[in-house]
C-alpha cells in the first residue's frame, strides 16, 4: 500500500468519523437533551463541551483538516482531484469554520453562564438563547460532513 493510499484511507476514516459524530449527535443526543429541564439541559451541555475536549476527537477534527488538502494535492492529476478538493473546501467552511465561528463562541458562553447563582428566568433565556442556535448549526455541520464523507467515497471509487 503507497502513501497516497494510505493517505486516502486515513481521510476517508477520519472524516466518516467526523460525520458519525454530527449525524448521531443530531438524531439522538440533541433530542434526548431537548427533553430535560432547563437547568439539566444547561448542565449536561457543560458537562458535554468539557469532555469533548480530549485527544481522540481532536485527532479526528483537526486531523481531517490535514489529511483532506493533502488527498487532494496527492490526487491533483486524478480524476479524484476535484471531489477532494470539493471536500476539503465543504469540510473546512462548513465542519471547521462553523465549529470556530458558532458552535465554541456558544459553548464559551454557556461554559461562563453559573447555572447555580442564576433565576429560572434567566435559565430558560439562556437556554433559549442557547439550544435552537446551537442545534441549527450543529445540523448544518452534521450536512456539511456527510457531504464531505460523500465527496471522499466518490474519490475513492473514481481513483482509478
Amino acid at each position: 500500500m503507497t502513501f497516497v493510499n494510505i493517505t486516502l484511507l486515513l481521510t476517508a476514516i477520519t472524516t466518516a468519523l467526523m460525520a458519525g459524530f454530527f449525524y448521531s449527535y443530531s438524531i439522538s443526543v440533541s433530542i434526548g437533551l431537548g427533553k430535560l429541564s432547563d437547568s439539566v439541559f444547561l448542565k449536561a451541555m457543560q458537562s458535554i463541551n468539557k469532555e469533548v475536549q480530549n485527544s481522540l476527537f481532536f485527532i479526528c477534527f483537526l486531523g481531517t483538516i490535514v489529511l483532506l488538502p493533502l488527498a487532494a494535492v496527492q490526487h491533483i492529476e486524478s480524476p479524484s482531484f476535484l471531489f477532494l478538493l470539493f471536500a476539503s473546501v465543504l469540510y473546512i467552511i462548513g465542519v471547521f469554520g462553523v465549529t470556530v465561528a458558532v458552535n465554541v463562541p456558544l459553548n464559551n458562553q454557556l461554559e461562563n453562564f453559573q447555572i447555580e447563582a442564576s433565576t429560572p428566568l434567566q435559565i430558560r433565556e439562556m437556554r433559549a438563547v442557547f439550544e435552537a442556535r446551537w442545534n441549527y448549526w450543529n445540523n448544518i455541520r452534521t450536512l456539511a460532513s456527510i457531504g464531505t464523507i460523500t465527496l471522499v467515497l466518490l474519490a475513492c471509487i473514481i481513483k482509478k
